[in-house]
């Protein structure tokens, strides 16, 4: 029991500090959620829109900025949760084998790495929350983060599996801005005002968009609808438990070759 939270903690240091020495995560965190908000902002018309939201199963009048604003936010999120993962555990496979090697128990690996995905996507909720404050006249402060914080949380666990199958970097990046771009773009309202589009429910943004555009822009708060993103993290992090689970790192030819060498 020692052994795992010795573990666990220190496999979380590490993650957490892998997040911090990555200079281009912490600009995208810092820079490119209220550059991508303001764009919303200023490119999209104050025109009165109608949206149909099905968390509140009616349609709701509200300015195509304001529901510009809080679906560039989640994909703003999206993107910079899915990236910051994704980078941290390509990057850190090597590690990962070595320390298996050395007997460290996978599981609290794992944990220790959901752990960071979890703070990672509390920081930058609470981050982009309080841009959207600023910027619009939000209803429901505390929903809208959790919606927020749900977002990250779906695309770092994607984030978290990516890195630990795909063979590149560029194959986990591509994969991630296309789910990114495609699942956000069929989740704005100002560019799909009907939501009809067949499987759209099935995408991780669905619940938290639902969740998130209800909070700010009307006086209901459908708190189930929050809790389909977490459906998705859970999916993502069995996964990859089970990528982790079924990997059997084997030594080096070398360390091997070094090992059975006679004396």
């Amino acid at each position: 029991m020692r052994l795992s939270w010795t573990a666990f903690t220190e496999l979380l240091r590490c993650t957490l500090l892998g997040h911090l020495r990555n200079r281009l995560a912490l600009v995208l965190a810092v820079a490119f959620i209220p550059v991508w908000i303001a764009v919303a902002r200023l490119c999209t018309s104050d025109v009165v829109v109608r949206v149909w939201l099905d968390a509140v199963s009616a349609p709701v009048s509200a300015r195509a900025s304001q529901v510009g604003q809080v679906a560039s936010a989640l994909g703003a999120i999206t993107m910079v949760a899915g990236f910051i993962t994704f980078t941290e555990t390509f990057q850190s496979r090597q590690m990962d084998r070595r320390l298996l090697l050395a007997g460290y128990p996978r599981l609290p690996m794992l944990l220790a790495k959901l752990a960071a995905v979890a703070l990672t996507a509390s920081l930058l909720a609470f981050y982009t929350t309080i841009l959207l404050w600023i910027s619009l006249p939000v209803r429901h402060t505390g929903p809208l983060a959790l919606a927020l914080a749900g977002a990250g949380l779906a695309y770092g666990g994607i984030g978290l599996l990516l890195g630990s199958l795909v063979r590149g970097e560029l194959e986990g990046f591509f994969l991630i801005i296309m789910l990114s771009l495609v699942d956000t773009g069929l989740q704005n309202p100002v560019f799909n005002t009907l939501m009809d589009v067949t499987g759209v429910a099935a995408l991780p943004l669905y619940g938290v968009n639902q969740l998130a555009l209800s909070s700010a822009l009307t006086p209901h708060v459908p708190w189930s609808h929050g809790l389909l993103s977490l459906t998705w993290s859970a999916t993502t992090a069995a996964l990859a438990l089970l990528v982790l689970h079924t990997h059997r790192p084997s030594r080096s030819p070398w360390s091997l070759r070094s090992r059975f060498r006679p004396s």
